[in-house]
């Protein structure tokens, strides 16, 4: 599977064809995305497109979200009333199934209107891109946006990306923390949500808001490396409460697809960290929903990504179906044979598909590397 956006293939008659001869057997359209600033290298009228606000590209109806919280706005910066349809339809004629990417909870643009339903962290500093899924008008735009794109866009299957809260990394500016030198575990630790609705969950489980908000503090100020020993005797209920909001999430949105489009394969982002946030929201302790699929970040390379895969499958189960997400753009060099043999090593792992980033930011030679990449595994998984 290829990622794509809307303006990829809107006003490039060519693109349909193009992301088709990469060999891929469907693609994932961006149905609901956050800003970006996005290369489009091969278009014709065009090089850069600059998304200046999280966007819906399907119509955003009045009937569906009248008396909502919070709504999604339409994109100005891509031709047509229904980019994704238009996309879809072009690459539907490619002969190429389409998969709705539908990004959740990373919206700048809403979290700016409504800070109160933003992630807030233990020292009171809010993430205006993160939308805290503890909050019900956060749960209900979710499932909003899911519904919407099912009776819209009819896709042939669905990509879950945020589908939990989002914590400190994945922004949605520049960013000037890395002097900080944060660990891993101060960023997690910075990650946990303190807004009104967390707070609720935590009080509701038995834990003592303050004294939590204490241990995070002094364990990101404490140069933490472990979230564990920062929490002490909070960490089972507090992992408890997190994961549940992940979870809670989760089985909202694959029941609802599963209510409109009982047949739509469901495909989603996770993490059996039980600490994670962002793209790849934590599926522990266990999945709980009938997903189809389910995609671990691949982008650091197999060192550190093959831990993380076997620890997806021990959460997710000897007959889960796991996927890799993998890029294929720069600082990774243009090598077809290099990007086959790290497929090869997830693919001895037990990765069963592939999802390759990104097919409309790349250039030509990176183009072709997928290309024999995608070849070339075809025949190892065919084999």
């Amino acid at each position: 599977m290829a990622h794509a956006y809307p303006w990829d293939l809107v006003g490039d008659p060519a693109a349909a064809e193009r992301i088709a001869g990469l060999g891929v057997d469907a693609v994932a359209l961006a149905a609901s995305y956050h800003t970006v600033r996005a290369a489009t290298p091969l278009h014709p009228a065009h090089r850069v497109v600059d998304a200046r606000h999280a966007a819906f590209y399907l119509p955003v109806r009045e009937e569906a979200w009248r008396g909502r919280r919070l709504v999604p706005a339409a994109p100005s910066w891509v031709d047509g009333p229904d980019p994704f349809g238009a996309a879809a339809s072009a690459l539907r004629a490619a002969g190429l199934p389409v998969y709705a990417w539908t990004v959740l909870t990373h919206s700048s643009r809403l979290g700016v209107a409504h800070p109160e339903l933003t992630v807030r962290n233990a020292f009171g500093d809010r993430y205006p891109y993160a939308l805290c899924p503890a909050n019900g008008d956060v749960a209900e735009y979710c499932a909003t946006l899911v519904g919407e794109i099912i009776h819209i866009g009819q896709p042939d299957g669905m990509v879950l990306e945020a589908c939990g809260p989002l914590g400190f990394v994945h922004g949605g500016h520049h960013e000037k923390t890395d002097g900080a030198e944060w660990t891993p575990a101060q960023q997690k630790l910075l990650s946990l949500c303190c807004c009104a609705g967390c707070a609720a969950r935590y009080a509701g489980a038995g834990i003592d808001v303050a004294e939590l908000r204490a241990a995070i503090r002094s364990g990101v100020d404490g140069g933490a490396t472990d979230v564990a020993a920062a929490l002490g005797t909070l960490t089972p209920a507090v992992s408890a409460v997190r994961t549940g909001l992940a979870g809670d999430l989760r089985r909202l949105l694959v029941g609802e697809i599963r209510r409109l489009a009982p047949d739509t394969r469901i495909v989603l982002h996770a993490s059996a960290d039980p600490w994670a946030t962002g793209p790849f929201a934590t599926v522990a302790p266990a999945v709980d929903a009938q997903v189809d699929v389910l995609t671990a970040t691949c982008w650091t390379g197999p060192e550190q990504s093959l831990p993380g895969l076997r620890a997806l499958r021990a959460v997710a189960g000897p007959d889960a179906r796991l996927a890799g997400y993998l890029l294929a753009l720069p600082p990774r060099p243009a090598d077809g044979a290099a990007l086959l043999a790290e497929m090869r090593r997830y693919a001895d792992a037990g990765v069963a598909e592939f999802h390759l980033y990104h097919a409309g930011l790349a250039e030509p030679a990176q183009l072709v590397a997928m290309r024999d990449a995608v070849a070339g595994i075809g025949a190892s998984l065919s084999g």
